[in-house]
């Protein structure tokens, strides 16, 4: 059999951007952006801003890129092929965040920014020397911020303590510019709740509280999944839902790697 030929009528799918650190053991970062948007039927593309030596048990090492090559990654990308959403992950300096603020800035299309602080097992992932970067620099570019309860008292030092905390923790957070905010409340009780607003409307999502600590990578992937939705077309709030959807299947099919915290899966829909 011959090589597929294709005609002149394909034309390539929704373009997504990743501007995320790697992760050796490919549960989070990088390698779970890309996992997710292939999952979603998008194409995925990358800038690397860091590379982290890490496994199951946490970051052994992690080298920063020269903001100069983050910058003609970027450049290489977005002129040439074009994008339709950006994901931001792990920034980790304030010089890497105000380069890709400044990216991003001049790009139109919708931004999802995870503001990545510590990864899963604790190792922290930002520099302190970084947050008023992200706050006055990043955040205002974001379409949708998705933080953590950890995240956002690390921005705004609103402590969440329970559900009726969290209209409070996103206003927090709107007020450094975000057009809307994705507060996670998975480290609460009960069930795994969220928060999206703009400060005008609110939309609750609820998933029920798994059994399962095989939950390396989520903040990555469901980030990813709401670009990845995004750049389809969907509506933020119509993008947030079908990715929490996403996210909370590879959560219930994570599975054991290594001798820690094993990763999500992206390919769940798959293997049903």
């Amino acid at each position: 059999m011959g090589p597929l030929r294709r005609g002149p009528l394909v034309t390539a799918p929704p373009l997504v951007l990743t501007v995320a650190g790697s992760d050796s053991g490919g549960g989070a970062g990088i390698q779970a952006d890309l996992k997710t948007m292939l999952a979603l039927g998008v194409h995925g593309m990358s800038v690397l801003t860091a590379v982290t030596a890490q496994n199951s048990q946490g970051v052994r090492g992690a080298w920063e890129l020269p903001a100069d090559a983050v910058r003609a990654q970027y450049r290489a990308v977005v002129d040439d092929i074009g994008v339709d959403a950006v994901k931001t992950g792990m920034l980790s300096s304030a010089e890497l965040v105000e380069t890709v603020a400044g990216l991003l800035a001049g790009t139109r299309a919708p931004v999802v920014v995870d503001p990545v602080g510590v990864s899963k097992h604790g190792d922290p992932l930002l520099a302190a020397s970084a947050l008023d970067s992200v706050r006055q620099r990043l955040l205002p570019v974001a379409t949708v911020a998705t933080p953590n309860l950890n995240e956002v008292a690390q921005l705004t030092g609103v402590q969440v303590e329970s559900e009726g905390d969290l209209p409070r923790a996103a206003a927090s957070v709107l007020a450094h510019g975000p057009k809307w905010v994705l507060v996670k409340g998975g480290h609460l009780a009960g069930d795994a709740v969220d928060l999206l607003t703009d400060g005008s409307e609110e939309h609750w999502l609820r998933a029920p509280r798994l059994d399962n600590r095989h939950t390396h990578g989520t903040g990555c992937t469901l980030a990813s999944a709401i670009a990845a939705q995004l750049a389809r077309g969907l509506t933020v709030p119509d993008a947030v839902t079908a990715a929490k959807e996403y996210v909370t299947g590879a959560i219930a099919a994570g599975f054991p790697l290594g001798s820690g915290i094993g990763p999500v899966d992206h390919g769940w829909r798959f293997r049903r």
